[in-house]
């Protein structure tokens, strides 16, 4: 009894360490971050700031980053993310491994978040998914984004299942659409931990270790649109059968 009122003691501390570091740290440079997410110019500047601000936020909170790559990005490339969703902290880590800038296509519920998401509306290209315009507009807003030279990350499964015991949820179109249309590869990623170190659910977590893996690159060269469900279903299959293969071998 005594252990569960500790064990939940530490839960309330460890979250509220969380969000006040979230915040307040944003709030440190609010001036800064004013200047570097006004023009589209300054956006590598503002990556590298974003960088440094989630590797703060998960070496505070505890976490380590383990990362296997099979394959490494080219700078001189493009490339589509496709990581699992699963946590909050899923942002700071696909931060923190990103070894060039890129930009999140991200769910407008995020821009209700005060401060955070403020600048999450300036930096990222948001999607109303209710919305069918809303839709096409992120569509030729990743274009000019590509054309920039910036890489783009989506996750696919669009939001964080609710159920904590689906292992992977129904991939959405757009990613594969955008990467195939672009002709860049598709870039599968693995996050295995972050939804056992800090998932939605306010009592549970603990500090650690966060293994990443960065699968070979699925190529779209001489892809079609007709293509786009058969390349979305061997992501799914990829990074599905990786966390299932985990779980067994974790159990």
């Amino acid at each position: 009894m005594l252990m569960n009122l500790f064990k939940y003691i530490f839960y309330i501390i460890w979250r509220c360490w969380f969000y006040g570091w979230v915040l307040f740290s944003i709030i440190a440079i609010f001036p800064v971050l004013l200047i570097v997410t006004s023009s589209e110019k300054l956006y590598p500047t503002f990556f590298k700031i974003a960088q440094a601000w989630a590797n703060t936020i998960l070496f505070v909170m505890g976490f380590k980053i383990d990362l296997y790559e099979e394959q490494i990005v080219d700078n001189t490339k493009s490339y589509m993310f496709c990581p699992n969703h699963t946590s909050m902290i899923d942002i700071m880590v696909m931060l923190s491994i990103a070894r060039n800038p890129f930009v999140f296509v991200g769910k407008k519920e995020l821009t209700k978040i005060p401060i955070f998401g403020f600048f999450y509306k300036r930096t990222c290209i948001i999607v109303d998914r209710s919305n069918s315009k809303s839709r096409l507009a992120v569509f030729e807003a990743a274009r000019k984004r590509l054309s920039n030279g910036l890489d783009v990350c989506i996750f696919p499964e669009g939001l964080v299942p609710d159920d904590e015991s689906i292992v992977l949820s129904e991939f959405k179109n757009g990613a594969f659409r955008l990467a195939i249309e672009h002709k860049i590869p598709i870039v599968p990623m693995t996050f295995y931990d972050c939804k056992k170190r800090f998932s939605y659910t306010f009592f549970s977590g603990k500090p650690g270790k966060l293994r990443v893996k960065v699968h070979s690159f699925l190529s779209t060269k001489g892809l079609t649109l007709k293509d786009c469900d058969a390349l979305k279903k061997q992501t799914y299959n990829l990074i599905y059968n990786e966390l299932v293969n985990d779980f067994k071998a974790t159990k």
